[in-house]
């Protein structure tokens, strides 16, 4: 249990040094180019998409992968329309019509993602302390290149800084119930995590094609930089798909 908790935090101290080391050395640059990021951004969800459908499939069966990812694009597309709209425009006001990121869908997604990584990390544990760690150091780089695209995305979304790194950080945390959840009742958390996983890739694919694709077209469409975007989109899939490649978690 001690081990467990401890590369929970681990993994969530490694995501929240990365981005603020990244932000502390280039964050003009990052400021500047904020639009361009989402891009990329989207490239690593993709991926990320790609990956949770299909561990979804593998632990949950193909009717019941598909149906988790279908309720989990429908809720969070649904859920989003009927709660009030958050002002989250109140650093940009004057370009209101260019923020058009909903961040809450990414922080949402993003949190079911690592509740999902949590439970792998307490079954890898359960498996051993070698295996344990190993997965740890898995998730702790592919939760690095994540934090970082949502990083992106919630500062193009109009949050501050500091705001941006708390709900971050936060959401960053919902590994904790799955790792000890996990660790007290893995059996029911792992017949959970097939469904949970699918429902994260559908409400990721609303993410990527409902906000983060139709923000860079809309910004190539008014700036005629067709040529960064795609080519930053390219590199977000070519770096998450390295990743997946090497360090594959499942």
């Amino acid at each position: 249990m001690f081990e467990i908790i401890l590369f929970s935090l681990l993994i969530m101290l490694v995501s929240l040094v990365g981005v603020v080391s990244l932000w502390k050395r280039a964050g003009r640059v990052v400021e500047r180019n904020l639009h361009f990021l989402v891009s990329l951004s989207a490239g690593v969800f993709l991926v990320i998409v790609y990956h949770l459908a299909t561990e979804t499939i593998e632990h949950a069966g193909l009717f019941i992968g598909l149906s988790a990812m279908l309720a989990g694009a429908l809720c969070i597309s649904v859920l989003f329309k009927l709660l009030p709209a958050l002002h989250r425009h109140a650093d940009h006001a004057d370009d209101e019509a260019e923020h058009s990121i909903d961040p809450r869908r990414v922080l949402l997604s993003d949190a079911l993602h690592n509740v999902g990584d949590g439970i792998l990390l307490a079954a890898s544990f359960v498996a051993g302390p070698v295996v344990g760690a190993s997965a740890a150091m898995s998730i702790a780089i592919h939760e690095l290149l994540q934090e970082v695209s949502e990083f992106f995305i919630l500062r193009e979304a109009g949050y501050s800084t500091r705001k941006a790194l708390l709900y971050n950080f936060a959401v960053s945390g919902t590994i904790l119930v799955g790792s000890i959840g996990g660790f007290l009742a893995l059996d029911f958390f792992e017949i959970l995590e097939g469904p949970l996983l699918g429902f994260a890739a559908g409400a990721f694919l609303v993410v990527v094609l409902g906000d983060l694709i139709p923000h860079s077209v809309r910004h190539s469409l008014r700036t005629s930089h067709y040529v960064r975007h795609i080519a930053l989109f390219l590199l977000g899939v070519t770096l998450m798909s390295l990743v997946a490649l090497f360090l594959g978690h499942e």
